[in-house]
């Protein structure tokens, strides 16, 4: 960090700047890796190198940040959405298969709280129909499918480096891709489409979402430790599981066979037979001591969307169920174990 405000290259411009973006391509398995910054611009540009069409279909989980629909329909496109499955919170392959129309062009599988998606589902159906697939691995830094790290599937995967993330830049995020055309696309996308002959002549709308030097400096010296880092989250979910696993009124996080979980967040969801919803559980928490936040609200239920006249009358029961009963606990990496039992205690006390 020191070296590089010594260098005088604190703009978007810089060697952390490859360095950086070379070094998370690498550690992801990709070719390429396109800084930018924040995860919202990196899902801007990606949709935007999917060159969609108005009445171009994307199909997106309803349990997500409103930043991946918002993303679509500033691509010009039609988000649709589908449910995700109990277990893993992620996306519902059966409900993909079944939103698929002769509309649809991409799908974007948003890895949740840690949790891999099933992605050899998603990426046959995308072969067999000819789609792009736009993973959003913001949430899943080193998580893993199959032996193979999350964000190193698709035509292109999307990360942030927001400050809660387990590699954090402050703000910040990064385009991967395989692609050389599609990334020459996303530079040019990330830096105003500047032409190359004459800079000032613009062939195509882009956006200012140029990370700088400093930033990648930061998230450079996170990628050097990204693996110890990584390894304390899963401690901190593992110290969870073992403490609360006895306590029958919730519903902890799970790790498929084929997943790597990496615990960005420790959530926890209410049975239907506690008869208290996620808010009241918070607030029991919280008077003692326990800090916690809400899990996602259905994009369906957004009352902007609803403005707009998306999404009307549509139902994602599980959505709903994890959105009104599940919540997370303290999860970031200096808790220490006495930290994770005191948490424990806590729920415990609430249920006894």
């Amino acid at each position: 960090m020191t070296e590089c405000l010594r260098t005088g290259w604190v703009s978007s411009a810089g060697r952390f700047l490859e360095a950086f973006e070379e070094a998370w391509a690498r550690y992801c398995g990709r070719a390429f890796g396109i800084a930018v910054s924040s995860g919202t611009a990196a899902l801007d540009v990606a949709m935007t190198c999917c060159a969609l069409r108005p009445g171009d279909e994307v199909i997106v989980p309803a349990f997500t940040i409103i930043s991946c629909v918002q993303a679509v329909l500033r691509a010009g496109a039609t988000p649709v959405l589908v449910d995700c499955d109990s277990d893993t919170w992620c996306m519902s392959v059966a409900d993909v298969r079944r939103k698929l129309s002769p509309r649809t062009r991409a799908i974007m599988p948003v890895h949740i709280y840690g949790h891999p998606v099933d992605m050899e589902p998603i990426l046959a159906l995308a072969d067999l129909h000819g789609l792009r697939v736009v993973e959003d691995a913001a949430e899943a830094h080193g998580a893993e499918y199959h032996g193979r790290r999350c964000g190193g599937f698709g035509d292109l995967s999307c990360f942030s480096f927001y400050a809660n993330k387990i590699v954090t830049t402050g703000e910040g995020g990064m385009v991967l891709t395989d692609n050389e055309e599609i990334a020459r696309h996303a530079r040019a996308l990330r830096n105003l489409c500047f032409g190359t002959a004459n800079r000032f002549v613009h062939e195509e709308l882009g956006f200012n979402y140029r990370m700088t030097n400093v930033q990648a400096g930061i998230g450079l010296a996170q990628a050097e430790r990204v693996d110890a880092t990584v390894e304390r989250k899963r401690e901190i979910g593992r110290a969870y599981t073992s403490a609360l696993s006895s306590v029958t009124a919730l519903q902890l996080p799970i790790e498929r066979p084929w997943a790597k979980n990496v615990y960005w967040m420790y959530g926890v969801v209410l049975r239907d037979d506690v008869g208290f919803d996620a808010d009241e559980f918070a607030e029991q928490l919280a008077a003692r001591g326990v800090g916690t936040r809400p899990f996602f609200v259905g994009m369906h239920e957004q009352p902007v969307f609803k403005q707009m006249g998306l999404f009307h009358g549509e139902r994602y029961p599980v959505t709903e169920w994890l959105s009104r009963r599940g919540l997370y606990l303290p999860s970031g990496t200096a808790l220490t174990l006495k930290d994770v039992a005191t948490v424990c205690d806590a729920v415990r006390a609430v249920f006894a």
